[in-house]
């Protein structure tokens, strides 16, 4: 639970912040995107939502729809963890530039 994330809730993060939809996914394009039943993005969302890191917003075009969005602690819980990725990458590099001149030959 790397920042205070856990990982349904690190890609319940991606799955709102790379939406093509300018306003956000809703909930059903949530579940889809990471293959879950409506229910339990429903629960999913729920939890991140009560720990401060998306919200809820109706559509200004259609009141029935419901949007999802980060907030700024989702945000920054999100960019957290994806700079720990990044320094975890770089320290791997040099067995991964290893392995991948193994399989190159």
């Amino acid at each position: 639970m790397a920042v205070g994330l856990s990982a349904a809730q690190h890609q319940l993060l991606l799955a709102i912040r790379g939406h093509r939809h300018r306003r956000g996914p809703t909930i059903g394009d949530v579940a889809e995107s990471l293959l879950l039943r409506h229910h339990s993005a429903v629960g999913l969302v729920d939890r991140a939502e009560n720990a401060g890191l998306v919200r809820r917003a109706a559509d200004p075009d259609d009141q029935r729809v419901v949007r999802l969005r980060l907030t700024a602690l989702g945000g920054r819980r999100l960019r957290q963890l994806s700079a720990r990725h990044l320094e975890e990458l770089a320290r791997l590099r040099p067995q991964l530039e290893s392995i991948w001149e193994g399989i190159s030959m």
